[in-house]
């Protein structure tokens, strides 16, 4: 990140897809204890609160009627459907932050990737999670505990289109190791933080420079 008072940066938006269980959500763990400027963005689900999720931190619980009202407002800076469940987005916040340099987090599919493309793209860098193996997925979300077999078993039928759409990423890393694949995504980050188009004030910084100021 550039630390200069003459230059400052417009956030950025870093989106994680993956199929279901190749540990997108592990690596965002990670990035967000160890980089103080990033946040999560919190999304609203109509699906059912898991054990240990927090309401308003994890995400905003909510009926689908009142989700149904968000999409009529358009409230939400993208939102899906996946396994019979909403997701979405609130556009509000994610704005907010950007102006003010803080970068956001989003644990979101490909289906909610296109949409942020089609509005906010300048603002978007996007990591596709890919598992080592088929073997491994299945394992990963067999040992993790929190769906019932045949809830796995659609996952995992549904795994495969998923890593289809991996040629619309801007990287892939391949989570075979937690460690490897959070310093590839933090590094992705870092570069583009420093990308020139999310500089404000470099090119009046340089011609200073260039003027001897």
């Amino acid at each position: 990140m550039v630390v200069n008072t003459q230059i400052s940066r417009r956030g950025l938006m870093l989106v994680l897809s993956s199929p279901s269980g190749a540990g997108k959500t592990s690596i965002s763990r990670e990035l967000l204890s160890r980089d103080k400027n990033l946040f999560m963005s919190v999304s609203a689900t109509t699906r059912s609160k898991r054990p240990g999720e927090v309401e308003g931190k994890d995400y905003y619980f909510v009926t689908p009627e009142t989700f149904e009202g968000m999409v009529g407002r358009g409230e939400f800076l993208e939102h899906a459907t996946v396994f019979g469940n909403r997701y979405g987005t609130p556009l509000a916040p994610v704005e907010k932050a950007l102006a003010e340099g803080r970068d956001v987090l989003f644990d979101i599919d490909w289906q909610g990737t296109q949409q942020i493309q089609s509005k906010l793209p300048d603002d978007l860098v996007t990591v596709f999670i890919l598992p080592p193996s088929t073997k491994v997925l299945e394992e990963r979300l067999t040992t993790r505990a929190q769906d019932p077999p045949n809830v796995v078993a659609q996952r995992m039928a549904k795994a495969a289109d998923e890593m289809s759409h991996w040629d619309a990423y801007d990287y892939i890393v391949v989570n075979a190791d937690l460690e490897r694949s959070v310093a590839q995504v933090h590094a992705v980050l870092n570069a583009e933080r420093v990308n020139p188009s999310r500089l404000i004030g470099l090119a009046e910084f340089v011609n200073r420079l260039r003027e001897g100021r």
